[in-house]
Formats: structure tokens, sequence, C-alpha cells
């Protein structure tokens, strides 16, 4: 049953627009599963949904006509009526929460929300009041702070930092690690701009961020920097995307933010590692070269070493960009014979997104790597005829496209290469262009083989004998007179590579700090020389295995249970160098 608001007179004229808009109301709340009733002026209900009827415990017949107070039994009934106060404050909405006694007695917590209904003459009808069990709302709630609270547990457990904006680039959330690489405490920048930290990089990085926001494309900073509190920079890794709602719509960006400090500082370590004291030799050919490195390092001209295999090449551009103005840029190393072809551009130039199936975000390559410093290009007679036409535009134009992208990346880098095979002979074969090959030889340096220059034996013997020695924290090592009479006679077709690999295969096998006939090479032993590897290209001299160091890769990775990573560490090279030699000389386990 239900009653008109005025209960017992008919409506008048003017409001029998108002009475019907109540009743289409009406019949939208009656079937809600909030509890909805009305109340007349006197404060009498006229009317209970089905929803209030199973929260009270009340049927519809049993309230209509009844004081609200004596159905509620709230405290607030006694007091100031509430909906007195909506009216008097002429509201048209008041929310609160209120304990009410149900028919068996049992005490429920609720959210009310009570609206004044007014008739057409803005005279008061009476009032609708809205009410809903807050317990559902309250474990809502706390199930959302719980997740809440599990989500700040991880994201500040992970050893990344992660910071977060609002489509306005204020910081809304800072963790743990974010605290630990910028030196911030997240009181200090919660709800500051994002400039804030990054300091000096703040630029770039908003705007990178401010990107993320506008189109929801992510995006990445391979090599940034940031402020830290105390003012020092910190060289970073930072990844930008766009943070979204329920619904899709994007309410502000994500960073994460890596801590660069200790790969910068071994970086520089390694380099520093590599200087003139590296290179041992009294040999005019050395010499001539040591008298050079300080005038080339000093130049920003292309250089071309030349040499055998083994020979050092590596070691020489190293040096010269240690000794060089961009020292303190990085130096990349590309092996242009150690990938396939179709896996070479994409990493010396870097790809767009969509390039290829999986390419699902920008990459850079080793020359964006390279930017400010040197680039090494080992092995620069097997680079491909078609990569060779991008290098030169490079050379040129200092730019270039990335895999599947159709806007230049502009670098500056300086470019060194290395080769064991004849670049002229390569041309004239039209396996390498011409006009590359005389933007590379600008300045054209020549490594001699081992076997030129046998006088440096001693010092390089007695060199590498305490370099590895002090790497493997042993005492001194001696060389006895019958082992130091095979390493001076022995050719060493693959020059100084080969005798490390045979200097430390004799350390591994000595136990009494003496060198002896007996730790060296068999082959060595038996006076048979390792045939020297071609000059017509690197690819064809990995037919030829050289003996000493298989038998060395095998002694070292049986040592290790064929162990590849403690192989490569005792080796003094990385995991890919070790798996392509063990694929060179067909040293793979069963």
């Amino acid at each position: 049953m239900r009653t008109s608001l005025k209960s017992g007179a008919a409506p008048k004229e003017p409001q029998i627009d108002q009475f019907i808009r109540y009743e289409q109301l009406w019949s939208l709340l009656v079937d809600l599963r909030v509890g909805v009733f009305t109340v007349d002026a006197h404060r009498k209900i006229t009317s209970f949904n089905k929803a209030a009827e199973l929260m009270t415990g009340y049927k519809e017949e049993e309230v209509i006509g009844r004081f609200c107070h004596e159905v509620f039994l709230n405290e607030l009934c006694y007091g100031e009526c509430k909906y007195h106060e909506a009216v008097l404050a002429e509201q048209k909405t008041l929310s609160f929460d209120v304990e009410i006694v149900d028919s068996r007695n049992e005490r429920q917590m609720v959210t009310k929300i009570v609206t004044p209904l007014y008739d057409a003459n803005q005279n008061t009808m009476g009032c609708m009041e809205i009410f809903q069990d807050r317990s559902t709302f309250e474990e809502l709630i706390n199930r959302i702070r719980y997740d809440q609270q599990q989500l700040k547990i991880i994201l500040n457990n992970l050893d990344i930092g992660i910071l977060t904006v609002t489509r306005g680039n204020l910081i809304s959330f800072f963790n743990t690690m974010a605290e630990s690489i910028s030196g911030f405490n997240r009181k200090e920048v919660l709800g500051k701009p994002l400039s804030t930290v990054l300091g000096n990089e703040a630029g770039r990085s908003v705007s990178l961020m401010q990107q993320c926001i506008e189109t929801g494309k992510s995006h990445s900073n391979n090599k940034g920097w940031i402020t830290s509190r105390t003012g020092d920079p910190i060289p970073i890794r930072a990844n930008y995307m766009a943070l979204r709602n329920d619904h899709g719509k994007i309410v502000g960006g994500l960073a994460t933010v890596q801590d660069l400090s200790l790969i910068d500082h071994l970086s520089r370590a390694i380099s520093k590692r590599y200087t003139f004291a590296d290179m041992v030799g009294k040999d005019p050919s050395m010499q001539k070269i040591f008298q050079i490195i300080p005038v080339i390092a000093a130049s920003e001209a292309t250089v071309l070493i030349e040499g055998p295999t083994g020979t050092g090449k590596d070691l020489l551009a190293q040096v010269i960009h240690n000794q060089s103005n961009r020292k303190n840029k990085p130096m990349v190393k590309v092996n242009c014979a150690a990938l396939p072809d179709n896996l070479l551009e994409s990493e010396m130039f870097g790809y767009a997104k969509g390039a290829f199936t999986g390419a699902d975000k920008d990459k850079p390559g080793r020359f964006q790597e390279a930017d400010g410093g040197t680039i090494f290009l080992d092995e620069i007679g097997d680079l491909p005829l078609s990569l060779q036409a991008k290098l030169l535009r490079v050379l040129e134009d200092k730019e270039f496209y990335p895999l599947g992208s159709r806007k230049t990346t502009k670098v500056n880098v300086r470019i060194i290469a290395a080769t064991n095979q004849g670049l002229e002979r390569l041309v004239k074969e039209k396996r390498f262009r011409e006009d590359l090959f005389y933007r590379l030889n600008v300045i054209r340096m020549e490594m001699p083989p081992l076997k030129q220059r046998k006088g440096d034996l001693p010092l390089l013997i007695d060199h590498i004998v305490k370099s590895l020695g002090a790497r493997r924290k042993t005492g001194p090592i001696r060389i006895a007179e019958d082992a130091m009479e095979i390493l001076l006679n022995h050719d060493y077709p693959g020059n100084i590579r080969e005798l490390e690999n045979i200097l430390v295969h004799a350390l591994i096998l000595c136990e009494e700090g003496v060198i002896e006939r007996r730790h060296l090479p068999l082959s060595l032993q038996k006076g048979v020389s390792e045939p020297a590897p071609s000059d017509a290209s690197s690819k064809d001299a990995a037919a030829t295995p050289h003996l000493s160091e298989r038998e060395l890769l095998v002694q070292i990775l049986v040592r290790h249970h064929w162990n590849r990573g403690e192989t490569a560490r005792e080796l003094g090279i990385d995991r890919t160098t070790l798996w392509r030699k063990m694929k060179k000389y067909h040293v793979l386990p069963s």
C-alpha cells in the first residue's frame, strides 16, 4: 500500500504535474536495491520500497502512516531531525551515516541521503530518504585499501625507481628505489612538478612524459641524467608510459628509472685499463705506433687499423679512444662478422616500432649508443654491401634511417674500423665499396704479426703472466727454462691472442708457481706449429681451428663442468664470444 504525500486530500490543480513527476520517480526507485521511503510534512511514512523491507525486516503495510522514528529507532530521530535540518537549510540533499535498529532488534550502519520534496508552489510536501547498508561499501573500501597497500609493497620492493605523475606532471607516487636513486624523500616531492626530481634533464624528460600523456605512446631514454638532492649528476635509463583508468582514459603517466651509476663506473674502469702500458713492445714497428697515437687520438679523423687476427687491433682502438677528447663518452664495439646479415642492420642502426614482427617499441642501435663517443667496427671487411651504403651516409652526413623508420637520426661519432683482410683487394673483387674504402682510409695503421717482432716476446710473456697472476690472485709465477725456450721459438700464427691463451692454459695446470714444459699445450710440446689464419676472410679462417685455443676451451670447460658463465669469466671474455668459439671449434656438450 502506498499513499500520497498529502494523505486524505485530493491534489490541487497546480500540483497535478508535480504529482505525476513523483509517481514517475517512485516507479524508478521502487525496484532499486537501495532502500527508499518517503515521509509527509508530518514525518509520517507514505511509501516504502522492497529493498527497504529487506533491510529493516518490516513490510510496507506495517510502516505506512507511522512516524519514521518509530520504525528506524536511531538516535538522530530523538535529537535534531535531519529532515528538518535539510528543509531549514534549503539544501537539495543531505547525506550522513547513522545506525538503525531493524525488526529483529539488530543494529546496522547505513548511509542516508535526505532530499526534501516540494510542490509546484515550492511548498514542502515531505521528504524522500535513500539508505544503503554501509557494510558493503566498507568491505569494498577495505578491499581497495588492501589492494593499494599490496601494490605499494610490491612497487616499493622493486629494484627499479618508479614514479607516477598527474596529467599536469605533478608527482603522485614515488617508490623507495626512486628515493634511493634521487636522494629525495617522497614527502618532499609528492604534489611537486616532475622537474623537482629531474633537475637539468627536466626539459627532455618532461617532454617525453607529456608526449606519453598526450598520445598514449611509450617513450624511452637509454642514457639520461638526473640531478640528485645533493646536486650530483646521476646517469639513468628511463622509460615513460601513459596511465589509464578502467575506462581507458589517460589520467597521468608513469616512469621507470634505472640507476646506471655502477655500469657507468665499471665502463670507465674498464676503459682506463687500456693505456700505453698495456701495449708492450720495443720493436721499431711498435715504437712507430706509440709515437703517432697521441697525434691520431687528438684528431677527429676516421682510423683504419689493419693486421692479422690476434695482433691487438681492438686494444689499439681502445687506447686511441682513451687518449682522445671523447674519452669520457662511450666506446661501443661491433663485430661485423659476428652477426647474420639480417640482424646486423638492426643491431648497428636500431629499429622503429612495427619494423618487423615483435618490434613492439623503438630500439636504439649501436651508433646511437655511441653518440658523442667512438664506435669500433671490427672485421669491417665482412660488412654486407647493403650496409656499406648506409655506413657511407653516416660518414658523410652524420645521420641514418633506423630500420623501419621514415625519420633520420643524427649522431656524432668517431669511427675506428679494423680488418684482417686487405680492403684494397676486396675493392678490386667488388666485395667492398671503393668510396667507403677511401672514407675509412683517412689514417691507416698496421699492427705487425708477432712473428715479425719476436724480440718483444720476453716482454710480452712477462707482462701477460703478471697480469694473469694479478687477476687470479696467485703469487709470483716463474717460467722454467725448457718452457721458455718453447715459448720463444714458437711462430704464433694466432699472434698475441694465441700467446695469452697458451699462458692461461699453463697457469691453470701450474700448481707450484713454476710453468714447466708439461704445462704447455701438447701441440707446443711436440713442436707442432698451428696453421696461420687466412687473410682472405675471417670466415675462411674459422674453418681451420687453432688447436691450442680449442684445447684451452675444452680444458677450462671441463674444469668448470661445462658452465659457460664460469668459463667465460676465467677467460676474460663474454658468454656470447665463448659460445661463438665453441661453435667455431665444434666444442659443444653432448
